[in-house]
């Protein structure tokens, strides 16, 4: 598979088959992307991988705490969020929920949907990634780096993933059932997998605006 073909197929994959995923290939993704750029050399990511029962355990303990986050420990987005950034994160929703034919004042639709982070979306392996708490910006620089890096070989093995910032809302909950390094903190999770491609919640591709909308070019 070419670099653009991965590119092209990854998405933010929300419902997937039962199907195991080997350990071993998900010992191998993670290798190979540790070849992701990391300033300096400090490679401060850390990562957790969970399948079997300590995900069913992880998942059962969600379950219950749904609706009762945790503080955050970063802000996923900038307060008082401005357009057009605002207007990007509105339409998506709106697009992810036309998708699945949840109208806007379905509000009860709305949250089972939403619910289903805490499930990993019924992926089959959950992923947590962390860092220290000393690093600064150059290194989540540096995490999420790394962390495109695994997606794009997940494509290219015939997975699938979803990142998802959601459980920095829950780090609690990650922290006792995985048991996060001392001093790290947990910056998101992802869900692994294989696609499930009946399901119309895979059937949708959120919008990227046009280069003009944020570069431009000198000197060519």
């Amino acid at each position: 598979m070419e670099v653009l073909d991965a590119v092209n197929r990854r998405m933010s994959v929300r419902a997937y088959r039962p199907d195991p995923v080997d350990g071993a290939v998900v010992r191998e993704l993670l290798d190979l992307a540790a070849r992701a750029p990391s300033g300096g050399n400090l490679q401060p990511w850390r990562v957790q991988a969970l399948t079997g029962q300590p995900l069913a355990a992880l998942k059962a303990a969600m379950a219950t705490r749904l609706g009762a986050p945790d503080t955050p420990e970063y802000d996923v987005y900038p307060p008082n969020l401005w357009d057009p950034l605002r207007a990007r994160r509105f339409q998506v929703g709106e697009d992810l929920y036309a998708a699945l034919g949840i109208p806007r004042e379905d509000k009860p639709a709305r949250l089972m949907q939403f619910a289903r982070n805490g499930d990993g979306f019924g992926a089959p392996v959950m992923l947590f990634f962390s860092i220290d708490r000393r690093c600064g910006p150059p290194q989540w620089s540096d995490l999420g780096m790394f962390m495109q890096t695994f997606m794009l070989l997940a494509v290219e093995w015939g997975l699938d993933t979803c990142a998802q910032e959601f459980w920095a809302h829950y780090h609690q909950v990650v922290a006792d059932h995985v048991g996060l390094p001392e001093g790290h903190m947990l910056f998101s999770g992802m869900a692994l997998g294989y696609r499930d491609e009946t399901a119309p919640v895979n059937a949708w591709r959120s919008r990227r605006e046009p280069f003009e909308a944020w570069g431009e070019m000198q000197g060519f």
